[in-house]
């Protein structure tokens, strides 16, 4: 799983039927610690995240395609939660 923050958000005119009625956000990666990594990913969103949150995403197309419940789905990045805090044990 990845920590993210909602950076912005993708629109378009043609796309694969599964995107339909789906929004599609770009995630900024951050480092444990909270900091960006200097990555993106674009990921779609399952629970109604808004920009500048903090985010969790699987980036792994088997799981998340077990969330939307679509075994033939072209995905491979969902958003599965929102970030209230992160605390680090060290």
């Amino acid at each position: 799983m990845i920590l993210g923050k909602v950076c912005g958000q993708i629109y378009s005119t043609i796309n694969h039927p599964f995107y339909d009625h789906k929004r599609l956000l770009v995630i900024d990666r951050l480092t444990p610690e909270g900091t960006p990594a200097g990555d993106y990913l674009i990921a779609v969103d399952s629970v109604g995240a808004g920009a500048g949150e903090t985010v969790l995403v699987i980036d792994e197309g088997n799981s998340a395609r077990q969330v939307v419940g679509e075994a033939e789905a072209p995905l491979r990045s969902i958003v599965i939660g929102i970030v209230d805090e992160t605390m680090l044990d060290v």
